[in-house]
C-alpha cells in the first residue's frame, strides 16, 4: 500500500466512523421515542484482490444493523386503548391520505410498527402519535364475527338489544329435598301439573288459588333477569317439585318438574307459576337419565305478559345431578343468560389476544375488533421508514399473521430500545476512532511532503 492509498484508506475510516456517528447521534436524540428501534453499526473490510504476500488490510465499510427483534421496556400510561407487544410481531397500520375534495382515504399498502400509543379519534379510528392508523378486522358486537377488515372504525352507535334465547344452568336437586311434592301437586284442583314420563299434555299452569300450596312442595332453582327482543327486563324465577321417588320394584326413577313463575306479583305468593313440560329423572348414582342431550327448548316463554319465544335452556353433560344434601335445597352452581338490554359504549380495553372490547352501559363487555399483528422471518431486513414505520422487502419476507406466543398488554406503550449510557459509550470509542483516522491523513501529508522536498 503507498501513501496514496493510506490516504484512501483513511477517508473511508473517516466515512465509516461520520456514519456510526450519525447513527449514534439518530440513537439518542430517539432515546424517548416510544417504540423506537435503535440502529447499530457494522463495520466491514473492504480488501483488495492482491496475492498473499501483497494482502493489505484495506478499508472500511459502514453498514447499518437494524435490532427490530430487541424488546423495549413496557411502560403504563393509564390510556386504555395504548397496547405494547410483549415478544415478537408488528402491529399493522396505514397512513390517512386527502382527495381533491379534502375527504379522509388511507393507503393501500400496509405498513408495521412497535409504536403502540392509539388513541380513538373524533371519528372513531384507532390513530397512534405519529399519525398511523390501526389496521384489522372489526367485529359485530352480537355475534363476534368478523365483519369486515381495513382501518380499524369503533361504532359509536347504541349497541341493539338481543332477547335471551338461551339460558345456562348448572345445579344439584337435592335426593331427599325439604318437601315431598308428588301427593300434593296430584291434588292441586287446577289439573295435571305433574309430568311423570315424557311429554306432558293438558293443563300444566298452577293456578293463582294454589300458589301457596304449590311453594310448600318445591324448592327453589333460582332466578336471574332475562330480556325481550327489545331489551326489556324480565325476572323469570325457577322451582323444582320432587313428582315421583324411586321405585325398583316398578322401575320408576326418580323424577322432577321444574317449573317456572308465568306472574311475578308484589309477593311470590301472588304468582301464578307454569310446569316446563317434561321429566327430569335421574338413576341411583345421582346421574340425569332424562332429557338426553343436555338442552331442552322452552317453547313461548311468557312471564308477566312479556314473551320470550322459545328459550333454550342448556344444563350439557353433568350440569344437573342428583346428590344428597343436608338441607334439601337446590344448590345452583351456573345460571346465565345470552341477553342483554340495549346500551351505549362507556369504555374500551385490549385483551391480551389483541381484541378491542367494549364496555357498554348495560354491563356487557363485547369485541369490536381484532387487531392485526403481524411477525416476519427476518424482522430485522424490514426497511424503515418515517413516523416509527416499517415496510416489507423482498429479505423480510411476507407478513406471517398470529401472535405466536407474543401478548398484547393493554394500557402500555413499549419503550425506545435505546441504552443512553451504551450509546455514550459508542460515542467516545467513535471519536476516538475518527481523530486516529485524521492522524493517519496528517501522517500521509507529511510523508508526502518530505518525498517532494526530495524533488526540490
Amino acid at each position: 500500500m503507498d501513501i496514496f492509498n493510506a490516504l484512501q484508506t483513511a477517508v473511508t475510516g473517516l466515512r465509516a466512523q461520520a456514519f456510526s456517528l450519525d447513527n449514534i447521534s439518530g440513537n439518542i436524540a430517539n432515546s424517548q421515542t416510544t417504540g423506537y428501534k435503535r440502529i447499530d453499526t457494522s463495520f466491514v473490510d473492504l480488501v483488495a484482490d492482491e496475492p498473499v504476500k501483497k494482502q493489505t488490510s484495506g478499508s472500511v465499510g459502514a453498514f447499518s444493523q437494524l435490532t427490530n427483534t430487541i424488546q423495549g421496556n413496557l411502560t403504563a400510561t393509564g390510556v386504555s386503548t395504548n397496547m405494547g407487544l410483549n415478544g415478537d410481531g408488528f402491529f399493522v397500520v396505514r397512513t390517512a391520505t386527502t382527495d381533491a375534495a379534502n375527504q379522509r382515504g388511507f393507503t393501500g399498502g400496509d405498513l408495521y410498527t412497535r409504536r403502540g400509543d392509539f388513541a380513538v379519534d373524533k371519528d372513531g379510528y384507532l390513530v397512534n402519535g405519529a399519525g398511523s392508523y390501526l389496521v384489522g378486522q372489526s367485529l359485530d358486537p352480537a355475534t363476534g364475527q368478523a365483519t369486515s377488515g381495513g382501518v380499524i372504525q369503533i361504532p359509536n352507535q347504541t349497541l341493539p338489544a338481543r332477547a335471551t334465547t338461551a339460558i345456562s344452568y348448572a345445579a344439584n336437586l337435592p335426593s331427599t329435598p325439604s318437601t315431598s311434592g308428588a301427593s300434593t301437586l296430584a291434588a292441586l284442583p287446577g289439573g295435571d301439573v305433574r309430568v311423570t314420563s315424557g311429554t306432558a299434555t293438558g293443563t300444566l299452569t298452577v293456578a293463582s288459588a294454589d300458589t301457596s300450596t304449590f311453594l310448600g312442595s318445591s324448592v327453589s332453582g333460582g332466578s336471574l333477569t332475562t330480556y325481550s327482543s327489545t331489551g326489556s327486563p324480565v325476572n323469570l324465577q325457577l322451582r323444582w317439585a320432587k313428582v315421583a321417588d324411586a321405585d325398583t320394584a316398578a322401575s320408576t326413577p326418580d323424577t322432577w318438574n321444574l317449573f317456572y313463575a308465568s306472574q311475578n306479583g308484589d309477593t311470590s305468593a301472588a304468582s301464578t307459576w307454569r310446569n316446563a313440560g317434561t321429566a327430569f329423572t335421574f338413576n341411583g348414582n345421582g346421574q340425569l337419565t332424562s332429557p338426553v342431550g343436555g338442552s331442552l327448548p322452552i317453547p313461548n316463554l311468557t312471564v308477566d305478559g312479556t314473551n320470550l319465544g322459545t328459550v333454550s335452556l342448556n344444563f350439557g353433560a353433568g350440569g344437573l345431578t342428583q346428590y344428597g344434601a343436608a338441607n334439601g335445597q337446590v344448590k345452583t352452581d351456573t345460571l346465565q343468560q345470552n341477553g342483554y338490554a340495549a346500551g351505549s359504549l362507556n369504555s374500551l380495553a385490549v385483551t391480551s389476544d389483541g381484541k378491542l372490547t367494549g364496555t357498554y352501559s348495560n354491563g356487557n363487555s363485547l369485541a369490536l375488533a381484532q387487531i392485526g399483528i403481524v411477525r416476519f422471518n427476518a424482522p430485522d431486513a424490514l426497511k424503515p421508514d418515517s413516523y416509527g414505520n416499517y415496510a416489507r422487502t423482498f429479505e423480510s419476507g411476507e407478513a406471517l399473521t398470529g401472535l405466536n406466543g407474543t401478548t398484547v398488554v393493554g394500557g402500555n406503550v413499549e419503550q425506545s430500545n435505546t441504552d443512553t449510557a451504551n450509546e455514550f459509550s459508542k460515542l467516545i470509542i467513535t471519536q476516538q476512532a475518527y481523530s486516529a483516522n485524521t492522524r493517519v491523513m496528517s501522517t500521509a501529508q507529511q510523508m508526502m511532503s518530505d518525498l517532494i522536498n526530495i524533488i526540490r
